[in-house]
């Protein structure tokens, strides 16, 4: 029976983790100013466009 084993004894599963290069975490926050960036003209965008009907 698989409920009274604790779930601290069962193995992980899923992807193992891997170190993290230097340029891949300068792309993720060059991804994360974009997707920011993109978001805020983007509702500037739309409540200019509400105001001016």
């Amino acid at each position: 029976m698989q409920s009274s084993i604790k779930s601290s004894s069962r193995h992980r599963r899923g992807a193992t983790r891997r170190q993290v290069a230097p340029a891949d975490r300068w792309l993720n926050r060059l991804l994360d100013i974009a997707v920011v960036t993109a978001l805020v003209v983007g509702g500037v965008a739309l409540i200019i466009s509400l105001v001016m009907d």
